[in-house]
């Protein structure tokens, strides 16, 4: 399946990895890790070097992708009304406040999280937090995030 992604993808496959990364931060299906897993598994057999130009563009690519996507969604809560808080709801918002009011934009780090992450950047833009630490801790914890998923692709390539 990943020779036929990564086939039909071809020389197209840095925008394509953007696409599908800025897609996956927002609340659209984008499938992003999978993207990311098949090229950079196909870069690491053709290359046989584990930190190549081509390896550090996709990174790029999909780092600055999702970050956009997130910040997409930061913007998106920013514009949204105040909700009316239903009495079953009132718990759940009341702790997720908490968290933001205790620990701030650096809960962030943590935006690439499936569906939490998503609701974490439209509390933050709801909240109205700063845009530049927002966009910097989206940047780091989606950076790791893509570092993490090419360690497990170096590791299998290793080993096999």
């Amino acid at each position: 399946m990943f020779d036929f992604l990564t086939a039909l993808l071809g020389e197209h496959s840095l925008y394509l990895m953007f696409i599908s990364a800025f897609l996956s931060a927002t609340v659209l299906p984008g499938n992003s890790e999978i993207v990311f897993l098949a090229l950079s598994a196909k870069i690491q057999i053709i290359a046989n070097h584990y930190f190549s130009p081509a390896i550090m563009q996709l990174i790029l690519a999909a780092t600055f992708g999702n970050t956009l996507g997130s910040l997409t969604t930061y913007w998106l809560g920013r514009w949204l009304p105040f909700p009316e808080i239903k009495p079953d709801q009132q718990r759940k918002v009341r702790w997720i406040l908490a968290k933001f009011s205790r620990y701030g934009a650096i809960l962030l780090l943590f935006s690439w999280l499936p569906v939490l992450g998503d609701l974490m950047c439209a509390v933050a833009g709801w909240l109205r937090l700063n845009v530049w630490q927002t966009l910097i801790y989206m940047l780091i914890g989606k950076g790791l995030r893509y570092l993490f998923l090419l360690s497990m692709v170096i590791g299998y390539t290793f080993w096999a």
